[in-house]
């Protein structure tokens, strides 16, 4: 916010500027081209309802298009309903800080809801005039980061939700709020993640605030200039590093995905992040789930929005699957619907959760690989439905979409029980626009190790290197390299019995929780070698005395009474 002049002399109490801070940025031209040297897009915040003071660089051209006498040092006074105004406020203010390398706006709010026109809100207006001035060349696609503006306007911004408070409390309304915001068209909100202002630090509270982010439209960390709200991963201990650098990094590895959905919205009018009701509008149960949503065609997540328990060391989450195959997304592992699941999360551990016939394309995990379409993709494909999932990929900065200037690479499954077959057809559109070659890895989740496994370019047999992993059963088909104009064909089937998996995981997923819970480690492994007793009768839990809590036991139970 405070890139430019706060510290005025005059009036004007900082929060409007448009003269940079040279001791903050003493080469304004020089600082720009190095972010985007480093592939990054740049916002200034602006906050225009004090005018124009005379400490301005731009005060006398601005004052002398206003008719104001720059000799007398009047303040310019904000009056977007003036179209005077309003021109010099873009060909002087804005225009040449976007020469110098501003890429759009991030329009504040302090202006009040009056304006000189009556019934003008003037954010609502400053919201119109700077999306239709970012596309004045024609070729740029219109673009600006807002406050909400009200109903109609919302047709223009990127939305973010305000000043959120660093508590579980405001965490939790954000997957609520987000969901329910594609009831009125608004799709593409963002929120301070990590939280804004108030509040008590936490580095647990700031990983899911951040994992939130990861599944939510716009993943923006945000806070009030206070030095204890560290936002930045790098500035807290190890393993909050760790945790929130991977799940930024899988937030990148999901552009591929997001773009696609961010199409989907634009020619079908279906948000990203919609409520449950939305796909399953019949069932009573998907309006009573208000902390978990769809995340595009393929997705289900429900963020972790509450502290972990001091005795499980997990955190819980209540989910509800509709009917239907599931699989968890991270793990493969095999969940039938129609049911509520009480789900138990380590730290680093984010409910999501894929339907049958999900197809999920991810670029690579990188440190920071900028925002080309990738020469790299991992396809992550889940057994049980025909699907069909179209890959979209443009130029990332032009109107050239509108002119049909885009290229689509539709991957499709086709499920027989025992067989799948998997094609990544030929792109259509302009496909100079992708990679000429690009590199797939095939990664098939939650079936059985199969016997019989084809591989074909343009009908032609391909070797290619395998791997199945028993223990998360994926098959993997590693480094297919394809030109935009080929067609590949995979066949995975076994000769007797479903391809699909459904082993039973419970042992597995209690041996984790016994390992998180804070609980006498000769209990744990009592309880381990008990736990096929257990399984036939869950009321042994109540038998291993004080070491065991009733938190133990409800979350053993969340899990084995689902067998």
């Amino acid at each position: 916010m405070d890139w430019h002049i706060t510290e005025t002399g005059n009036a004007s109490s900082g929060w409007t500027g448009y003269t940079w801070n040279r001791q903050l940025f003493p080469d304004p031209a020089h600082f720009l081209a190095w972010l985007h040297a480093q592939g990054l897009k740049v916002t200034l915040n602006l906050h225009p309802a004090e005018g124009i003071h005379p400490h301005e660089e731009q005060y006398a051209p601005m004052a002398s298009a206003l008719g104001i006498d720059p000799t007398t040092r009047k303040p310019v006074p904000f009056d977007i309903a003036n179209p005077k105004f309003a021109q010099a406020y873009f060909e002087i203010l804005h225009h040449p800080l976007e020469a110098l390398g501003v890429d759009f706006w991030w329009i504040d709010w302090q202006q009040g809801a009056a304006s000189r026109l009556a019934g003008l809100d003037p954010l609502w207006w400053l919201n119109h005039l700077h999306f239709y001035d970012s596309a004045r060349d024609g070729t740029k696609r219109p673009f600006i980061f807002s406050r909400w503006g009200g109903l109609g306007n919302h047709r223009y911004p990127i939305g973010f939700s305000g000043d959120t408070f660093v508590t579980w409390d405001s965490l939790a309304f954000q997957p609520y709020f987000t969901a329910t915001a594609a009831n009125v068209g608004y799709g593409w909100w963002s929120h301070d993640i990590g939280g804004h202002q108030q509040g008590i630090e936490e580095p647990e509270l700031y990983v899911r605030w951040v994992q939130f982010g990861v599944f939510s439209p716009i993943f923006r960390l945000h806070s009030t200039n206070n030095p204890y709200h560290e936002r930045r991963p790098w500035g807290r201990d190890a393993e909050t590093l760790r945790i929130v650098r991977d799940a930024m990094q899988l937030r990148h590895a999901l552009i591929p995905y997001l773009y696609s959905m961010a199409w989907r919205n634009h020619t079908q009018d279906l948000p990203l992040v919609a409520p449950m009701y939305y796909d399953y509008s019949e069932d009573a149960d998907a309006y009573n789930c208000p902390s978990q949503y769809v995340f595009g065609s393929e997705l289900i997540v429900a963020p972790i929005t509450s502290p972990a328990d001091d005795d499980t060391r997990l955190a819980r989450q209540s989910v509800w699957l509709p009917r239907g195959d599931w699989f968890h997304f991270f793990t493969g592992e095999y969940l039938a619907g129609d049911r509520w699941r009480t789900v138990c999360a380590a730290p680093d551990e984010i409910p999501v959760f894929a339907k049958a016939g999900a197809i999920v394309p991810l670029a690579p995990k990188v440190g920071w690989g900028g925002m080309e379409n990738p020469r790299e993709l991992t396809i992550h494909i889940f057994p049980g439905a025909d699907n069909r999932f179209e890959l979209y990929e443009d130029d990332g900065e032009t109107t050239a979409s509108a002119q049909g200037r885009y290229c689509l690479t539709a991957f499709a499954q086709s499920w027989r029980g025992n067989e799948l077959q998997f094609q990544i057809e030929p792109a259509r559109g302009d496909a100079s626009l992708i990679p000429s070659e690009r590199i797939y890895h095939l990664v098939f989740h939650g079936i059985r190790s199969p016997e019989f496994v084809q591989a074909t370019i343009n009908d032609a047999p391909q070797d290619s290197a395998t791997i199945y992993d028993e223990r998360s059963e994926t098959f993997t088909l590693e480094k297919i390299e394809l030109k935009a104009t080929d067609r590949l064909r995979v066949t995975l089937a076994v000769n007797d019995g479903a391809l699909m998996s459904r082993r039973d995981r419970r042992s597995e997923t209690c041996r984790a929780m016994l390992r998180a819970f804070k609980m006498p480690t000769g209990l744990k492994y009592r309880i381990d070698r008990d736990l096929p007793v257990i399984f036939e009768n869950i009321n042994r839990l109540s038998s291993y005395g004080a070491g065991i809590k009733d938190a133990h036991i409800a979350a053993l139970k969340s899990v084995i009474e689902l067998g």
